[in-house]
């Protein structure tokens, strides 16, 4: 090929795309789950932000503000990645004013957090979609 033909700048082009699609797939394993996620049942927004070297989530908004459950309330604690799209740390529970060995799971838009005790025998899901 004559110097100056398109071939190598055609594949230069194409590794050009194949390091972007790489480095963009590297960034979307760091998932973050910063930010205000809505609970599934539609009832409260909780706002999770790093605390230290962990995570940790504080209650938003509370559509009913009469129970044991408070705005500013922080109910996840010290949640330390764990795996790919996993924390593992504390969660509290306003109704019963306990503390439990509590997950997060990120999948997307989707938070799965989960309370348990028992050592993980009997454990308490609930779903979150990202609001922001």
């Amino acid at each position: 090929m004559p110097y100056g033909s398109r071939a190598p700048r055609a594949r230069l082009a194409g590794l050009s795309l194949i390091a972007f699609g790489l480095t963009a797939s590297g960034a979307a394993l760091a998932q973050d789950v910063g930010g205000t996620w809505l609970r599934e049942s539609g009832a409260s927004r909780v706002r999770f932000a790093k605390c230290g070297e962990a995570m940790c989530g504080t209650l938003a908004w509370l559509k009913d503000t009469s129970g044991p459950a408070k705005v500013g309330q922080r109910i996840f604690y010290d949640m330390k990645p764990s795996g790919d799209g996993k924390w593992s740390g504390s969660a509290f529970n306003p109704e019963d004013g306990k503390t439990y060995s509590g997950t997060m799971t990120l999948a997307g838009d989707k938070l799965t957090t989960s309370g348990c005790v028992l050592g993980g025998l009997i454990c308490r899901s609930v779903n979150w979609n990202r609001a922001n």
